[in-house]
């Protein structure tokens, strides 16, 4: 189809957060919390297979400088293989959407399934020069895998173990072929519904993040008891409710600070903090300064 000129005009351009797994296996992750559409690129050669998650909001893959395009909505994914020619990764990433990439290079690929190359169909002899991309659902097990990967919170030495191990997990989940693997992986959530109520869970917090509610309002809201929404949130974004508000509050906090469009104390309050020593003790338990000398810093 063809790129309208506006979809790839105007737009402002971002970066991945790049991850090395393992030799030729890379995670490539962005998230656009901004109000603009956001491009991403990286040069990648032909010895690479794409994968492409949508996590959250929408985003377009543009091939031959926007004369193409191929669309990646919510909770789908997009597979790319093409032994012929260079791929370059050109996304635009629509406002508040999150994407996760795994590059892993066709020799790489091929050692993991030498035994079962066959049932996977763009390895067996027959395709293996063949172009090849498909487009699939995420589904709820390998949904909490990208949350974990897109919203890790761990100690930035063990990053590259943690990915690596989730890296694996997500082409695994991607390849299984039992009907029955999502109950297997997570038993509480057994289907779409509770993820979409976690997901929704954290959009509540987000939206009203200076005023949240309780843990058990919460969980009336979205209709789950508190016992699956601490679990449950915990699987799918690696984190406690309010530790994941916490978190996200401080990057609001470091972000207006940065815009200097507000005082410190007018930063505390609009993120919930009713005194500015709260809000300071806050930010330097997060960021080890004051939001003072943060602002210096910055000039």
């Amino acid at each position: 189809m063809n790129a309208d000129e506006n979809t790839v005009k105007n737009v402002a351009v971002g970066t991945f957060e790049e991850t090395y797994v393992d030799d030729g296996f890379f995670v490539l992750t962005f998230k656009n919390d901004s109000s603009v559409i956001q491009s991403v690129e990286k040069e990648i050669d032909s010895d690479y297979i794409q994968f492409h998650f949508c996590i959250k909001g929408a985003t377009r893959f543009i091939f031959n400088q926007g004369r193409y395009i191929l669309n990646i909505n919510e909770e789908n994914s997009l597979l790319l293989y093409n032994p012929q020619r260079d791929l370059p990764i050109n996304l635009n990433v629509d406002p508040n959407s999150w994407i996760v990439s795994v590059l892993i290079s066709i020799k790489k690929f091929h050692g993991l399934f030498s035994q079962e190359a066959d049932y996977i169909s763009f390895l067996n002899s027959e395709n293996k020069d063949k172009k090849y991309y498909k487009d699939g659902t995420i589904t709820p097990s390998m949904a909490i895998v990208l949350n974990q990967l897109i919203n890790y919170n761990l100690n930035s030495s063990i990053k590259n173990l943690y990915f690596k191990g989730k890296a694996y997990e997500l082409l695994s989940l991607y390849f299984n072929r039992s009907e029955d693997a999502d109950i297997e992986q997570c038993p509480f959530l057994v289907d779409e519904t509770n993820v979409i109520k976690i997901r929704k869970a954290k959009d509540i917090v987000i939206a009203r993040m200076a005023e949240p509610p309780s843990l058990q309002e919460l969980a009336d809201e979205i209709g789950l008891n508190l016992k699956k929404l601490k679990e449950g949130f915990k699987q799918i974004y690696g984190d406690s409710v309010f530790s994941f508000l916490f978190d996200y509050k401080m990057e609001v906090a470091r972000k207006l600070l940065e815009a200097g469009d507000d005082n410190v104390n007018e930063v505390g309050h609009k993120v919930g903090y009713s005194t500015s020593s709260h809000f300071i003790a806050a930010f330097k338990k997060k960021y080890g300064t004051t939001p003072k000398k943060y602002i210096m810093s910055l000039t």
